[in-house]
């Protein structure tokens, strides 16, 4: 099941400087992470933008998907990571299990040098990079990130492997493509406005978004719905066909009881996430 998570370039509109901004993109990792969300994807809200827009949205968020022990090889100093040091830790399950765990853990990795023989070294968080075969068929360059399966950290047992990588991807991308893509699943646009969400509602949710394969949800920024990012009247939302604007297949308000004026978007997506996540 794939699960798409969509947030505007604007997400952080209403923060009073970039420590701020940073601590709230920090919060939507978290969620992205702890709902096991496969992609996070900015998509531009450029009216709604204030001090920081979609290029810094996406640098902090990919720097927060980005494992601590590569942090430093990836990114080196950069001015829109000056408060990274109060970002949360993401701690994505699969790359954090220890020795006592009977699966290999997978870690995601970079290749450090090439080597002959097929043989490249690759920096996977232990003491030093690793020299590692390169499977068959996989053409590998320095720079690449790779997954690694480790088995064992002493003796070192461990091997490059053809699956996708741990975490969550972060991405630019239109609303429209976005939403327009194959393997989008159920669309659902969250929004005050929207169909309220209840028990059978959800329970035939549930199955509608087992049967499509997973789910894209899309959200809003603070003070700016995505009714407002559309140009739609709040009183139209409830009537709007799947095949009208960029191609939602429902608005669902998901905090029917909403005791706020405003909802920020990481609080909108914990909210949003733990119900839509249920399983039958």
């Amino acid at each position: 099941m794939k699960l798409s998570v969509l947030v505007p370039s604007s997400l952080v509109r209403e923060a009073e400087d970039q420590r701020e901004a940073t601590r709230k993109l920090g919060y939507v990792a978290r969620a992205a992470a702890v709902f096991r969300a496969n992609e996070l994807v900015v998509f531009p809200d450029e009216d709604g933008e204030n001090n920081w827009g979609g290029e810094f949205v996406e640098t902090v968020l990919r720097y927060a998907a980005t494992p601590p022990y590569l942090r430093k090889e990836v990114w080196g100093k950069r001015d829109e990571l000056r408060y990274a040091g109060i970002l949360p830790p993401v701690l994505v399950a699969s790359t954090t299990a220890d020795d006592s765990d009977e699966s290999p853990a997978l870690r995601e990795g970079i290749v450090t040098e090439v080597g002959p023989d097929d043989r490249v070294r690759v920096n996977c968080g232990m003491q030093h990079p690793i020299s590692l075969f390169v499977p068959p068929g996989m053409d590998l360059t320095e720079g690449e990130r790779v997954a690694v399966r480790i088995s064992s950290r002493e003796p070192v047992r461990a091997r490059i492997v053809d699956e996708p990588l741990p975490g969550f991807d972060v991405s630019r991308m239109d609303l429209t493509e976005a939403l327009g893509r194959p393997d989008a699943g159920v669309r659902i646009a969250t929004s005050r406005y929207g169909e309220p969400l209840s028990v059978p509602t959800l329970g035939d949710l549930t199955a509608r978004i087992t049967d499509a394969g997973g789910m894209t949800v899309v959200f809003g920024s603070p003070g700016r719905g995505l009714p407002d990012m559309l140009g739609m009247p709040p009183e139209d939302v409830a009537d709007v066909e799947p095949s009208v604007g960029p191609g939602f297949d429902l608005w669902l308000n998901t905090i029917p009881r909403q005791g706020s004026e405003v909802v920020r978007t990481e609080e909108a997506m914990f909210a949003s996430l733990a119900s839509l996540t249920l399983t039958e």
